[in-house]
């Protein structure tokens, strides 16, 4: 199969849309059966988003672990939104979780240096506790 930039951006697209429903990755038999591809065509499809960067799979498989700012894997910051909890990769991600929900949010982490738990709550796009510190490395 010859994957097209429509077929490639398109799923990229009902990727996200995945996350944002089901708060998982969808899997290779989703995307299969979503755009009525075959298994093989579906893996292709998954191997040329991860190597665009679009998202990005658990190595040795075509498990997408990373779909940013969504994280399949269970992480410490984890997102309240529209009634169900998400997982973001950082704290830059669990701030892009609900943007990207243009969505009221809570977030639930900790600090790295001290494992100090942190609740932040985005309302109307305001984020609570102004004195909290991001470091991006």
């Amino acid at each position: 199969m010859t994957l097209t930039d429509d077929l490639i951006w398109n799923a990229r697209a009902y990727v996200y849309h995945h996350f944002a429903q089901t708060t998982h990755a969808p899997t290779v038999a989703d995307v299969a059966a979503h755009f009525q591809l075959n298994a093989a065509d579906a893996i292709e499809l998954f191997d040329e988003l991860n190597a665009r960067h679009a998202f990005f799979l658990e190595p040795g498989t075509h498990d997408i672990r990373i779909a940013n700012p969504f994280s399949a894997v269970p992480t410490d910051f984890i997102v309240q939104a529209q009634g169900q909890a998400y997982y973001a990769n950082c704290a830059w991600d669990a701030l892009g979780i609900a943007a990207a929900l243009h969505s009221d949010a809570v977030i639930n982490a900790t600090y790295a240096e001290d494992d100090v738990p942190l609740t932040l709550t985005i309302r109307a796009g305001q984020v609570s506790h102004p004195e909290a510190v991001v470091h991006l490395l």
